[in-house]
């Protein structure tokens, strides 16, 4: 399961821009916001959470995508938390694929129709904002050397989500977790049991730019065209929770 795991992940991370990324900003390759510095998750005994945090050469999350306006094409940013998770441990049935916690920003829509993350009482035009997904990334079978957020017939009924998905057919999640970012630092906070309490497990970081697709089924629904930093250099998931 772990040489999988590491072949779905290099896999994914090694994927050149083709044209269902045309939409990625030229200068989000050389923006010291998407340039990973260090990673952590940390388990917090007392609150009973974990914080995931990415820190930067530059400021976390002050780069974005402009909007391109329309869901066909529109880009997506995301600091990136690949791990050894299950599927069923974040709420999704039993399928194959790697578990990644993905904080991103897309202003072209929003997926998070429960939440409300500027408090503008609107709680469709919040995609800007960073916020969270739990997601599966698995292979796609029709583009060479490209993964993408596993996708599923939506007439199948043995597929689970959680209650908090964005009603899109793909196994991603729009949790609600609180993302915070100052300075260099990036992080979002889930409380243990909404990781099937699971405290210890390997994980990485990356930045990748992400796109929409939703005109050309030879393509992904959701997938990563580019990745800008890798925490570990060598995506082996090397890093383990702390606990304090």
């Amino acid at each position: 399961m772990k040489q999988i795991a590491i072949y779905f992940i290099t896999s994914l991370f090694t994927l050149a821009a083709f044209s269902q990324g045309e939409n990625e900003d030229p200068n989000f390759s050389s923006s010291p916001d998407l340039k990973i510095t260090n990673t952590s998750v940390t388990y917090d005994s007392r609150l009973d959470q974990l914080v995931f945090s990415i820190e930067t050469e530059g400021i976390a999350g002050n780069t974005i995508p402009k909007a391109f306006g329309k869901m066909d094409g529109a880009p997506v940013l995301g600091y990136v938390f690949p791990t050894n998770l299950k599927s069923s441990d974040v709420g999704f049935s039993d399928t194959q694929g790697i578990v990644a916690m993905a904080l991103t920003s897309h202003p072209d829509f929003d997926d998070t129709p429960l939440w409300d993350e500027n408090n503008d009482r609107n709680y469709k035009n919040d995609g800007v904002i960073w916020h969270p997904h739990w997601v599966v990334l698995t292979e796609d079978s029709n583009v060479s050397n490209n993964l993408f957020v596993k996708q599923f017939d939506p007439d199948n009924n043995n597929v689970t989500l959680p209650p908090t998905n964005p009603k899109m057919p793909m196994y991603m999640d729009s949790p609600g977790f609180p993302v915070i970012t100052k300075g260099n630092v990036i992080k979002v906070a889930i409380p243990a049991y909404r990781m099937n309490n699971k405290t210890q497990f390997k994980f990485d970081a990356v930045t990748a730019y992400m796109q929409v697709n939703t005109s050309n089924s030879s393509y992904p629904m959701l997938g990563v065209y580019k990745v800008y930093s890798i925490a570990s250099t060598d995506l082996s998931l090397p890093y383990s929770v702390v606990t304090k």
